[in-house]
């Protein structure tokens, strides 16, 4: 069996460039957001469930995300309804993505939200993806659409990332050259495989 890596990081951390870095070091990894988008872009296996619980938010080309964000960023109710859909379909491609790589010595698995929706109760070990507060928000902002208020209630959503740190296994951080991120990602892999073969 596989030893699962939970990689996770708040917005604007770079998660994204390190999930990138462990698949180029031959390491699964299985982007939970991803996966989400497949099953609200066209066609998308969620898409009637999401247009009846919030009409007018999808079309041909699959979920208007902007409009998905508007109706659901600042109601708890509403984003817990939305919630209840997607996460069940997502645990069901995780599942089958671990058994399509239980061969493999390491997987990780990209999970946004790991600390906040007890995703770290499914995975061995937890790394979290970090850099300064001012780098987070400089590449937030740059985002198409991203706006200070927004960014606060994404955020809100979120553990903070001194919170996220106490509780990884590991600390990647991003703040830095893309270099010492990249040897940042092999020391963590080997680790991980140590850790794998010793238990």
């Amino acid at each position: 069996m596989s030893l699962v890596l939970g990689l996770t990081g708040s917005i604007g951390m770079g998660k994204s460039t390190v999930a990138a870095m462990f698949r180029k070091l031959g390491v699964p990894v299985f982007d939970a957001d991803a996966e989400v988008r497949r099953m609200q872009g066209p066609g998308g296996l969620l898409l009637s469930a999401i247009e009846a619980l919030h009409p007018g938010t999808t079309g041909t080309q699959g979920v208007d995300r902007a409009a998905l964000g508007r109706a659901v960023l600042g109601d708890k109710k509403a984003l817990r309804r939305l919630e209840r859909l997607i996460h069940p379909e997502v645990e069901k491609k995780r599942q089958a993505f671990l058994r399509r790589h239980r061969a493999k010595p390491l997987v990780v698995v990209d999970v946004p939200l790991l600390f906040e929706k007890g995703g770290w109760r499914r995975v061995d070990l937890t790394a979290v993806v970090s850099a300064p507060a001012w780098k987070q928000s400089a590449r937030a902002l740059a985002r198409p659409g991203m706006s200070w208020s927004k960014l606060d209630q994404v955020r809100d959503l979120q553990l903070g990332d001194p919170a996220k740190r106490r509780r990884a296994d590991f600390v990647i951080p991003t703040g830095g050259t893309l270099q010492a991120t990249r040897d940042s990602v092999r020391r963590v892999i080997d680790a991980c495989k140590g850790a794998s073969i010793g238990g």
